[in-house]
């Protein structure tokens, strides 16, 4: 698997796609432009409390077969609550 990195913000609120096991989806628009549809597994509920729309992530994982960047690490950089006060 090729693991990456990158950094972006989130484009639209996060969607619960499964409850059992807990799957998240995520848009993320990076640096450059490029959107990457994002699946978190891995502590979902944290990313779920922690990202808001337009927050700035930086994520950390590898892309599966359908083009979906599978993330393993997250870290919520600033979220737009948090930059407003």
């Amino acid at each position: 698997m090729d693991q990456r990195a990158f950094n972006g913000k989130l484009l639209a609120d996060p969607k619960v796609l499964k409850l059992s096991p807990l799957l998240i989806f995520a848009k993320i628009a990076d640096e450059t432009g490029g959107i990457h549809n994002c699946l978190i597994h891995q502590h979902g509920l944290n990313f779920l409390y922690q990202a808001t729309v337009g927050a700035h992530v930086a994520l950390y994982g590898h892309t599966n077969q359908r083009k979906q960047f599978i993330v393993t690490h997250f870290t919520v950089v600033a979220s737009s609550a948090s930059v407003a006060s």
